[in-house]
């Protein structure tokens, strides 16, 4: 009991500190909504501009993306967190995403999506289509079959 509520605990404590990292870049970092003062609710409410999308979530349901992101800042070099090979984060209290600061950048569900889609995204991603369905499962419009 005292784990689990310990594990909530820095789950929450994370989270809170993504939250307020994205408010430093907004006010003071990129500076751009440098006015912003928000009431809770409205922080809730998602009332600031900009988006801080992760991979896994809706509008990024692929958690391979992580992988680029690990590459790309060199993230277990750099703070030591590593993938394992589902793409969970490790150690376990660990969060990932993406800073969108534009105006008009906003939240959103992707799917149900298409056979087709799934044929273009696994060629952009130069994987095989069986792969790019099994990383976007939650979002398919249709029932893969095997190849």
């Amino acid at each position: 009991s005292s784990g689990i509520n310990a594990e909530y605990g820095a789950d929450r404590l994370v989270e809170a500190m993504a939250e307020h990292l994205h408010l430093h870049i907004r006010t003071d970092i990129w500076g751009y909504d440098s006015a912003e003062h928000l009431s809770a609710d409205e922080m809730h409410s998602v009332k600031y501009q900009g988006t801080r999308p992760a991979p896994g979530y809706p509008s990024l349901p692929d958690h391979r993306l992580k992988d680029t992101m690990w590459d790309l800042l060199d993230v277990k070099q750099s703070i030591g967190c590593k993938l394992t090979d589902s793409y969970a984060m490790e150690p376990p209290p660990s969060v990932c995403g993406l800073y969108i600061a534009h105006p008009d950048s906003f939240y959103f569900n992707l799917g149900p999506i298409g056979r087709d889609q799934v044929v273009h995204y696994a060629n952009r991603q130069e994987v095989t289509q069986l792969a790019a369905e099994e990383a976007l499962e939650t979002v398919l419009g249709y029932e893969p079959t095997e190849n």
